[in-house]
């Protein structure tokens, strides 16, 4: 998956949905990474997409970006 700007979407990826700037990509399905706030067991059935966590509106599952959602900086 990509952001609107066209750079790949990646695990551990710090975002901001709207006025919530705390999301953080714990899982991809589409790379096969998965974080312990994703494990693959609960999230690989998707088939594709990522899982953003964020503290105001929790776990979301993307297939496709929305076009406000933003990279604020790459996990490490």
């Amino acid at each position: 998956m990509k952001y609107s700007g066209g750079q790949d979407v990646r695990l551990g990826d710090r975002v901001r949905l709207g006025d919530d700037d705390g999301g953080v990509v714990v899982c991809s399905i589409d790379t096969d990474e998965y974080s312990a706030a994703a494990p693959k067991a609960e999230w690989s059935y998707l088939k594709k997409g990522v899982v953003i966590k964020f503290p105001k509106f929790g776990l979301i599952h993307y297939e496709q970006a929305e076009p406000d959602l933003v990279l604020i900086a790459r996990g490490a």
